[in-house]
């Protein structure tokens, strides 16, 4: 059998989500049934959106991700999407509030990005007046490297600036984020998608974790 190891676990996005999820649809009957020696017994529980622990909760979010919203792949992204691959993360070296998460597939360069808050076993620390699961908050904190603050002064006043100066930053941030490669499986909302621009070339795919877990 195989372990999730959740790394990190936006509890702000599941509750946002949770909030919107129908009660209909995701309130289900569930029974559970147990032998005590001779005896059968049943036992019915009623699962509500606003109960359980963590992952109870995000699990949850998910199915309903899975059964009726908009959840696709990192090479085929909805307005969420689902990924199994190597990547490396830690906090982003020039802003210790943002951790990153940064990996590729043969189609897709993918970076994701949140507060480092919500790794869990983490301690406490100063939240950013903006959170970072937010497009202008996580570049931002991206800009903060030098390389990608240049990038983007450079690229200011072309034509799809901020379109050409997120890819770059997702591509530079990739680069210097720390750590080993990890298998990490994970969904995110799609923040900014932006297909190949030759044949052959690689998309880019920035969004923001609800979770990731280590996967050996």
């Amino acid at each position: 059998m195989s372990f999730r190891y959740y790394l990190y676990v936006s509890d702000s996005k599941i509750d946002m989500l949770l909030a919107q999820m129908d009660p209909t649809v995701t309130r289900k009957r569930t029974t559970e049934v147990s032998l005590n020696l001779s005896i059968l017994g049943g036992k019915h529980a009623s699962e509500t959106p606003a109960g359980g622990d963590r992952t109870a909760r995000l699990s949850r979010v998910i199915r309903y991700l899975e059964q009726y919203g908009d959840l696709g792949t990192v090479d085929e992204p909805g307005q969420f999407f689902w990924g199994l691959m190597p990547m490396r993360w830690g906090p982003f070296p020039t802003e210790p509030t943002l951790v990153y998460f940064g990996g590729a597939t043969e189609r897709t360069v993918t970076g994701m990005g949140g507060s480092g808050n919500h790794v869990l076993g983490a301690s406490p620390a100063a939240a950013p007046p903006i959170p970072r699961s937010l497009t202008p908050s996580l570049l931002a904190g991206l800009r903060t490297d030098p390389e990608i603050g240049a990038l983007a002064e450079a690229i200011r006043n072309e034509d799809q600036a901020e379109q050409r100066g997120v890819v770059a930053a997702v591509r530079r941030a990739n680069e210097v984020v720390p750590g080993p490669e990890q298998n990490l499986e994970f969904v995110a909302k799609r923040l900014l998608y932006e297909p190949a621009p030759t044949p052959g070339g690689r998309n880019v795919l920035l969004g923001s974790p609800l979770y990731v877990a280590l996967v050996d």
